[in-house]
């Protein structure tokens, strides 16, 4: 028996030896085909390099891509357990030219993967082929295939298309035959639909263009696309024919089944099957960011979570029984897809919290189903208006009821709950019509209505594609705005944020293969994204697609602000008592604003109090954690909420930073606040925090205003200009002015030395200095780096911490400054006898365009004309410390 795990490492290994680059799979959301609600192949991540937009690296490259089809156009969750064969998640092989090579290349590759490296009998294999593709036909004849086993087929079966237009073209399908045991006929028979011939593997050949008018003319760059899925090509080469009897389906099915003390072989097995699958897509959809909702891709999600978690409850799962099956998983797929060991701990309280808020629901529906099926006639269907009410006041949604009712053989009359549902809506719009709302707002609530909410991505990415749903100009919809007009612009998805919860909106760029507009800002009604913009080249056209780009510094500088308030927040409530609680705030690229419940001013003592308590924290460079919890049990690990939120069935909960033994929020954790904006990914991304000053805001509500990374450094440095001056004006030879020329002189001397050690915080805790791992340099550990916003006076103290850091290595350290260029190398004191920072700094310097430079060796310093050599003078570094002997 080979594993799942070998199959995938034998497949990804045989085409890295042939040239192909190993490439990681994409995330479950597609950040590149605004068509898609998940990745459901292996080329989606790479349509634009087939379409010549995108160029990389590598030519070839070979994938495991992890897929959901759950949603949508790919839709398979109702067949999920009842079939061999259909999977929410899956796994899809593929190899990849990017126009390198072509058929004569891509057929012996499959040929001796499948019968040499797989060894699979090649009398069971047979092959199909586009009618037309003779070319493909003499391959296969060529790699040994007897022409009777190649069927040329005519339809689209083996003519592959992207879209109605855009790249396409003929393909090749791998079958094996299964044995004249089990009914079917080859592909192209009246037989084929059933078991005996299984498509193993599909190798397309993307050498077309089809246009709008159905013209079709060869691609300048031809390529490759193939795919075969790991379960069904591991089920053929362990023996199997059925997909869930592979060794890690089969673990996960015994996981459930000793969860439950249910038989996994007997009449429970359907729901093991069901439980096993649901497991793999909802936890790597967690993972990958997708948390259950009422709308989008979390709608989905929650659908696949509460599907299983129906079939957990007929094995008579009396408590929650996902959660304990995601140790299993981690172990069975963990080491090839990382991602499952980072998000175990989300992903096991995302389906304890929902599994355990869902079985009040599934109980109390089931119940009131039965009830409902009492006093229908034997083998009538649900009336729609039975079922949206089960919907509508009990939560039971409608796919639940469906698969209940798919088990006593009957049906919903669907037809009769639609009309409900529009029904229920045309009254909420009413209602909402009268709510005093601005009258133009009525656009968003159809738009909302008619194509549902946006779709943000921004919690882990600024740039994904969507497509543009609508336009606005001067308060009437268009279908097209040329350049020169301010618009409102809606697309499906988006990683712009919209303001809310007192951050302000991002800014950016959308472009489309028509024009480019200018987003100057972003806000929410309705649910739907609502982008602020210019038109600044060409025109932009409701329905084209469009790639959107937040501005990175500024969501940067405002990621920032963000988790600073939330810090400040909590250091507040330690300096002056319980009774602080949040008011309002602003959380802006250039400075963050924070009211809150006070009735005194601060004292100068309580301010260097609290500011110091924050940059503590920044310093300790911890994790910001996100997790979705219900309200209730939010506030029950003591999340403070936000003020002026509105919450709903779950909330987003922010935690950052370790606080000393007992004085956290919960014993441990610093800061716990319900919180749906964006933050930083560590504090120490933060860089510094700087206390403007504090003023009342209102009666009982003080106000404090702040800055933060750059920002509270330059504040920091025009101070100390200001001191500077002050001493240069008190010179009158009198003693008291003298006294006082020495105190501020003294503080003029702690505040440099305070910013000398923040901007090296910054370096070290959010900035350059510390974001490349050490290289490996003939075993040596040679770390280098270029870093902004320090002086060449920083870098001796940088490089210590940085050795200690290493423990054994060599650290090299260009800081850019004002077109200079300071230089520091440094190396630790194990490694000295056979290699000194001086030849080292000095190899270095000469590549920048400085000369000499000197010190110890362990520790010199040099300068240079520019930074902008940085590269070049690492690898002279390295060839110094490559040579040591």
């Amino acid at each position: 028996m080979t594993s799942l795990n070998d199959i995938r490492s034998t497949f990804l290994n045989y085409f890295e030896r042939n040239g192909h680059t190993i490439v990681d799979s994409s995330p479950l959301v597609p950040r590149n085909d605004p068509t898609l609600m998940f990745t459901n192949s292996g080329m989606v991540q790479f349509k634009n390099l087939f379409t010549g937009v995108e160029r990389r690296d590598y030519v070839r490259a070979t994938t495991s891509q992890k897929c959901v089809r759950a949603g949508g156009k790919h839709n398979d969750l109702d067949n999920v357990g009842y079939t061999a064969r259909h999977h929410t998640f899956f796994e899809m092989l593929g190899n990849f030219s990017f126009g390198d090579y072509f058929k004569t290349e891509a057929i012996p590759f499959a040929w001796e993967l499948i019968t040499k490296e797989f060894g699979i009998d090649p009398s069971r294999l047979l092959t199909t082929i586009y009618h037309t593709d003779d070319e493909a036909f003499e391959i296969w004849k060529k790699v040994g295939v007897p022409e009777d086993r190649i069927i040329r087929i005519a339809t689209s079966d083996n003519f592959w298309q992207m879209g109605p237009t855009g790249p396409c073209g003929p393909c090749t399908e791998i079958f094996y035959d299964h044995g004249d045991h089990i009914w079917g006929g080859p592909p192209g028979s009246a037989e084929e639909d059933g078991d005996r011939f299984i498509e193993i593997w599909n190798v397309v050949f993307m050498q077309n263009e089809q246009f709008e008018d159905g013209s079709m003319v060869p691609l300048d760059m031809q390529s490759i696309d193939t795919g075969m899925g790991l379960e069904r090509i591991g089920a053929l080469l362990q023996g199997k024919h059925d997909n869930y009897d592979t060794d890690l389906m089969r673990a996960l099915i015994e996981a459930s089944a000793h969860a439950t003390n249910v038989d996994p072989d007997g009449a429970g097995n359907v729901h093991h099957r069901v439980i096993a699958d649901h497991l793999r897509s909802t936890s790597f959809l967690i993972a990958d960011g997708v948390m259950p909702s009422n709308d989008g891709r979390g709608y989905v999600l929650r659908r696949i979570m509460r599907r299983a978690m129906r079939h957990a409850h007929l094995l008579g799962a009396k408590d929650p029984l996902m959660h304990r099956l995601v140790g299993e998983l981690v172990r069975q797929m963990g080491d090839a897809y990382p991602e499952l060991h980072h998000a175990r701990a989300l992903i096991e309280e995302t389906l304890r919290a929902e599994e355990t808020r869902f079985k009040q629901t599934l109980d109390r529906g089931l119940k009131l189903l039965d009830e409902e099926l009492a006093d229908l006639p034997e083998g009538a269907n649900l009336s729609g208006t039975a079922a949206f009410k089960l919907y509508d006041t009990y939560g039971f949604p409608l796919d639940l009821t469906q698969d209940a009712l798919r088990e006593k053989g009957r049906a919903v009359d669907t037809d009769g709950f639609d009309a409900a549902m529009a029904e229920q809506k045309a009254k909420a719009r009413a209602a909402w019509a009268g709510s005093g709302e601005a009258a133009d707002a009525t656009i968003w609530y159809d738009l909302a209505e008619a194509e549902g909410v946006t779709e943000f991505l921004g919690y882990d990415t600024e740039v994904a594609e969507g497509r543009v749903q609508a336009i606005v100009s001067e308060g009437d919809k268009t279908q097209k705005a040329e350049a020169g007009v301010k618009v409102q612009i809606v697309v499906n998805q988006t990683p712009f944020y919209a303001e809310s919860g007192g951050q302000v909106g991002d800014k950016g760029v959308l472009a489309t293969e028509t024009g480019k507009a200018k987003i100057t800002d972003t806000k929410k009604v309705a649910g739907v994204f609502i982008h602020f913009a210019d038109v600044v080249e060409g025109s932009i056209e409701v329905g084209k697609g469009a790639e959107l780009t937040v501005e990175h510094e500024r969501r940067s500088a405002i990621r920032a602000n963000h988790s600073a308030t939330h810090l400040l927040h909590e250091a507040l409530r330690n300096a002056l008592g319980e009774h602080v609680a949040q008011r309002g705030s602003l959380n802006a690229p250039d400075r963050l604003r924070f009211d809150f419940s006070h009735g005194n001013a601060l004292s100068a003592e309580q301010i260097d109090r609290v500011e110091a308590e924050v940059n503590r924290m920044i310093r300790q460079n911890s994790l910001v954690e996100t997790r979705i919890m219900t309200p209730d049990d939010a506030r029950a690990i003591g999340a403070q909420a936000l003020f002026g939120e509105k919450y709903g069935d779950e909330v987003r909960v922010v935690s950052m930073g370790e606080a000393p033994t007992g004085k956290g929020q919960n014993g441990k954790t610093y800061s716990i606040e319900l919180c749906g904006g964006t933050h930083v990914r560590q504090t120490g991304d933060i860089g510094a925090f700087v206390v403007l000053g504090d003023s009342a805001s209102s009666a009982g509500v003080r106000r404090v205003e702040a800055l933060t990374g750059e920002k509270a450094l330059a504040y920091l440095a025009d101070q100390e200009r200001a001191l500077s001056e002050i001493a240069a004006a008190l010179k009158a030879p009198v003693g008291e002015a003298v006294d006082k020329v020495k105190a501020l002189l003294e503080e003029r001397k702690a505040l440099a030395n305070e910013v000398a050690q923040l901007r090296r915080e910054l370096a070290m805790s959010g900035g350059d200095a510390s974001s490349d791992p050490a290289r490996d340099v003939g075993g040596i550990a040679f770390k280098a780096q270029v870093i902004k916003g320090v002086t060449g006076k920083d870098l001796p103290a940088l490089i210590d911490e940085m050795k200690a850091e290493l423990g054994s290595g060599v650290v090299l350290l260009v800081a850019d400054a004002g077109g200079k260029a300071a230089v520091a190398a440094g190396v630790t004191a194990d490694l000295t006898s056979k290699v000194s920072a001086v030849d080292v700094l000095r190899a270095a310097v000469a590549e920048l365009g400085g000369k000499g430079g000197g010190g110890r060796p362990d520790m010199a310093q040099g300068g240079g004309a520019s930074a902008e050599n940085a590269d070049a003078a690492f690898a002279a570094a390295e060839s110094v410390i490559g040579g040591a002997k």
